[in-house]
């Protein structure tokens, strides 16, 4: 940091002493010679008004516009300087008889008398923050002293001072500089007061970005650049989320199993085939292209790791996710690492890839949006980095819930919790709360993809010869219609549910209000759950065992109303994505009966989430609650505290039978919603499993570069056939199973008719009627 400007540096004492001003009116500073030669003769009395205005203006106007500073008036006691260029284009005689070459002149006076201006107001300026700079000083300097006395000492006998000898009787000199330096001060200030009526300014210029310091605390937030590296450790930058990101693609088409990513000192395992062969060199290829993209990330850590030395890091395939691979990278050993000083020790990270046909599901943009806005309130997982087709995440030491583990009462009830404090700790945009639910954005958003792809399978169903199964992905052609249905007629059945949504709720501001921000895909899959790293960890005390659950994969994140999102969790008791033989099916047997799914909303309704209140990105600080209840609830907590409270009328036994028939009817509302809602999960979800299905005919061709396309080039090199790959999810089988759901909620509801149904569809719906 450069010192501060003395009042002196760079500046003579004449002209200090002109921009002081002197009480002797005699007095003048020195002139050049040229300067001294000119005449200044003092005004003649006027002869008229309109002439006193004229010789009172022109000589401050013709100065002012020559040189940049105010005429020499005889009847102050202020003297100014004109410059020679201000006497060279003066009132004298050549000033009279003005010629073309003079306006040139008079032109190029203009910008130094601009300049002029522009160098006085800086000097000004800077010398105006020295000033301020120099009087803070000194007053911390006279508190600090103040603060510092002590009481006076009591009297006691002295001791000898070893030392030199003082001379008695002689008092301590007084300390210099200290009323001199305050006169200084004075006297600058007073300096600067004149000079600025002088050039009649009413305050102080604001200095320039180049000049000297601010007087407020600088902020210590940088923007995002290109010419610093950003850090991989999500930051901050006026409210919004720094995160490197690259344009750059990681193939993974031929790592997709869930072995072979190990270190090599780790597997044993001989090579005893060509494929295997073939498999590693592709698993060490496919890694040192994630050391590379985490280099040019910059993940913390991770510039340890040599580039070209896949062969030392593991990468392990998770299972649960259906629209990315997502995969657990870990760091080579400490002793393999070099040792680098001051670079911190790499960290697992989670590696997310996105899946090959997603692009019409899933806007990116949006997603990435979404977790800038989450990270803003530190829920789910940091965003480390991104790239073209995926992104690096924080790995939590968590493992993923199971399908027996939502069934569980204490953890029921704490996602319960979880989901509460979503809804009401992410305030939504007014953009979101004008387009409405996102269930009907998706799908009027994947209709027309959708319909294309299950027209195409249903024409080859209805042409009788679709072909023999051979496994997960062409098992479709044994099961009928998708739908049930032809398409036409379910995505009428869809039109006349959403009609019937809004003859329910006759305004749409009805449904504007009870939308919230919802994670709208809280399958097991989705939920983690932390393992405490010591016995002291705050998320093992009761109130905060909740916590331990980190919801993940905001990809669906949007507004919708409370019951939607309960409906779509409550359905997703129904699946296990890991049963070795149906893991698409639907099992309604497993939906939660009335008392879990009251069991779990009371939770909901119960819970009263705390945020911060310097958090001032969320507006709603405290949840809705009725009336009755926050009424009830302020009693309660005056008879908790004051011994002689007068009771309600009725007594507390009456309240708490109030708060009571309050939340229960609460819990009734939403567990209505939910039943309303379902049909719309269900629809919604049957598109989704549509468009992710791989259809012989619809798969692009490797030629178009794309990772369908590679994919099944590498399957083909390989021998494999995509349509018999027992890692492949039936997506079409999903879908197939969501619509019986949906024809089963269509029936309860009323909208058609069991008899109206074709017979195989009647013999298969899914009725669920809680």
């Amino acid at each position: 940091m450069s010192a501060a400007p003395s009042p002196s540096a760079g500046t003579s004492q004449p002209r200090r002493s002109a921009l002081k001003g002197d009480t002797d009116s005699e007095r003048t500073p020195p002139l050049s010679a040229s300067v001294k030669a000119v005449q200044i003769a003092a005004p003649e009395p006027p002869s008229s008004a309109d002439e006193a205005q004229t010789r009172k203006q022109f000589p401050a106007t013709i100065a002012r516009r020559l040189s940049g500073r105010p005429a020499i008036q005889t009847s102050s006691s202020r003297t100014s300087l004109f410059s020679l260029g201000s006497v060279d284009g003066g009132t004298g005689e050549s000033g009279a008889g003005a010629s073309s070459s003079s306006l040139t002149e008079e032109a190029q006076q203009s910008q130094h008398r601009h300049r002029a201006e522009r160098v006085s107001e800086k000097l000004l300026a800077q010398v105006a923050d020295w000033l301020e700079r120099e009087k803070n000083k000194k007053e911390k300097k006279k508190t600090h002293r103040f603060t510092r006395q002590k009481s006076p000492p009591v009297e006691k006998a002295a001791e000898p001072i070893p030392g030199p000898a003082v001379e008695p009787g002689r008092a301590r000199a007084p300390s210099v500089g200290s009323n001199s330096s305050e006169v200084s001060l004075d006297r600058l200030q007073r300096i600067l007061d004149d000079s600025m009526a002088v050039l009649g300014l009413t305050s102080i210029p604001h200095l320039g970005p180049h000049l000297g310091r601010k007087h407020h605390k600088k902020s210590h937030k940088r923007p995002p650049s290109l010419s610093r590296t950003v850090s991989s450790d999500t930051e901050f930058f006026e409210g919004d989320v720094v995160v490197p990101s690259c344009d750059a693609v990681l193939d993974n088409s031929k790592t997709l199993s869930y072995v072979g990513g190990k270190a090599v000192a780790d597997d044993a395992a001989s090579i005893s085939s060509r494929r295997e062969e073939k498999e590693k060199q592709a698993w060490i290829t496919f890694k040192n292209e994630i050391i590379r993209l985490a280099h040019t990330l910059a993940l913390k850590g991770w510039r340890r790791v040599p580039l070209d030395s896949g062969e030392a890091i593991s990468v392990e395939r998770l299972s649960g996710a259906l629209t990315n691979a997502v995969y657990v990278v870990s760091p080579p050993p400490e002793s393999v690492l070099p040792p680098v000083e001051g670079k911190k020790q790499p960290t697992k990270v989670l590696l997310r890839i996105y899946g090959p046909q997603v692009e019409h599901l899933i806007d990116r943009e949006t997603e990435l949006s979404v977790l800038r806005r989450l990270a803003r309130k530190k829920i789910g997982p940091r965003l480390l980095g991104t790239f073209l087709n995926g992104r690096f995440e924080q790995f939590f030491n968590a493992a993923t819930l199971t399908p027996a583990n939502l069934r569980e009462p204490e953890t029921s009830k704490q996602i319960a919790k979880r989901m509460r404090e979503l809804h009401d700790g992410v305030d939504l945009l007014e953009e979101e709360r004008d387009q409405g639910p996102a269930v009907w954005k998706n799908w009027d958003k994947w209709l027309s993809q959708a319909e294309r792809t299950v027209q195409y399978v249903d024409q080859q169903i209805l042409s009788g010869n679709p072909g023999v199964p051979r496994g997960p992905g062409s098992a479709w052609k044994g099961r009928g219609l998708i739908c049930g249905v032809e398409w036409p007629v379910f995505k009428a059945m869809v039109e006349k549910y959403r009609k019937f949504l809004d003859d329910h709720y006759g305004n749409p501001k009805e449904i504007r209000q009870k939308l919230v921000f919802a994670h709208n895909d809280t399958q097991y899959g989705n939920i983690l759950r932390i393992r405490p790293d010591d016995e002291k960890s705050p998320l093992l005390v009761p109130a905060n065992e909740h916590k331990q659950l980190v919801v993940i994969d905001f990809e669906y994140a949007a507004a919708n109303l409370p019951g939607y999102e309960l409906a779509n969790h409550f359905s997703e008791w129904t699946y296990n994505y890991h049963d070795p033989i149906a893991p698409y099916a639907c099992d309604t047997s497993k939906y939660p009966t009335l008392e879990q799914q009251h069991r779990f909303i009371r939770a909901y309704v119960d819970h009263k989430p705390k945020f911060s209140a310097s958090d001032a990105s969320t507006p709603k600080m405290t949840p809705t609650e009725t009336p009755a209840l926050h009424s009830a609830r302020s009693a309660s907590s005056i008879v908790e505290f004051t011994l002689d409270a007068r009771s309600p009328p009725g007594g507390w036994k009456e309240q708490e039978s109030k708060n009571e028939d309050a939340t229960e009817k609460r819990i009734k509302e939403l567990m209505d919603e939910t039943r309303l809602w379902r049909i719309a999960n269900s629809a919604q979800w049957v598109s989704w499993g549509i468009i992710q299905a791989k259809i012989p005919g619809l798969v692009l061709s490797p030629e178009d570069g794309t990772a369908e396309g590679a994919a099944a080039a590498a399957a083909e090199e390989d021998g494999v056939d995509p349509d018999v790959d027992p890692d492949a999810f039936d997506y079409l089988g999903y879908a197939q199973q969501r619509a019986l759901f949906f024809w089963g909620d269509c029936v309860l509801m009323g909208l058609v008719k069991l008899d109206e149904l074709p017979e195989e569809v009647r013999e298969k719906v899914k009725l669920v009627h809680y």
